[in-house]
């Protein structure tokens, strides 16, 4: 319906946004080659590469001159909220023009008393040096939400970066590194502890009494470490 309309009428004001709202969203889910395979082959539309690009550039660029002025409400929730968990998490990213750069992404999730999840806030960072463009938007979010829930109990999960954790430690009760990196770790102390050919069966059964202990008993990150 977007492509007639788009097509064989003169472009009206509602239009153009939805064909703006159409290109930019296959855009961020498909990435360019599958939206404009969906658009040439759905839509019957053919339209350049940089076009595309364009469009989506410019309805990011108008949200994001928009991001300061919207706000908004978590949705109703069945239960109260007893826990907040945080989380961010990067990853470096090599780029046409400039080298590498860092990714970043970040959650704030809301839990019952019995630490079922209700309701997750997700956000990212284009690639950059530093983490400034994630961090400016966290702090925003997580201000909101300590201010609708201040009697929360605020827990950090991440990956054990010493950056990630510094940023964290300020900002939560407790800090925690997630059990997947845990196990990356554990995995390294095994290679240390049982390196050789002929000690592979008794660096599997160390590792794997480990991660049952780290999961099953209290106190055992500290007799690990140990």
């Amino acid at each position: 319906m977007y492509t007639i309309s788009w097509t064989m009428c003169p472009p009206q004001p509602s239009v153009g946004i939805a064909y703006d709202k159409l290109l930019s969203c296959q855009y961020a889910e498909l990435g360019s080659s599958r939206a404009l395979f969906d658009l040439q082959h759905c839509h019957g539309r053919s339209i350049a590469r940089s076009y595309l690009k364009s469009i989506g550039d410019a309805v990011g660029g108008v949200a994001q001159a928009k991001e300061q002025a919207w706000t908004y409400a978590p949705p109703q929730l069945d239960k109260p909220v007893k826990s907040v968990s945080v989380g961010i998490d990067g990853t470096c990213m090599l780029l046409t023009e400039g080298g590498w750069r860092e990714s970043m992404v970040g959650t704030i999730s809301l839990h019952d008393r019995e630490g079922q999840r209700l309701h997750t806030i997700q956000m990212g960072a284009t690639p950059e040096y530093g983490k400034k463009k994630l961090y400016d938007r966290f702090d925003q979010e997580l201000s909101k939400v300590k201010e609708r829930y201040p009697k929360a109990s605020y827990v950090a999960i991440a990956d054990g970066a010493r950056s990630n954790g510094s940023y964290l430690r300020s900002r939560t009760d407790r800090q925690w590194v997630d059990f997947w990196h845990v196990v990356g770790y554990l995995g390294q102390a095994a290679d240390a502890l049982f390196s050789g050919k002929r000690q592979g069966v008794a660096r599997k059964e160390w590792l794997d009494q480990a991660c049952h202990r780290l999961k099953s008993q209290s106190g055992s990150a500290t007799r690990l470490i140990q």
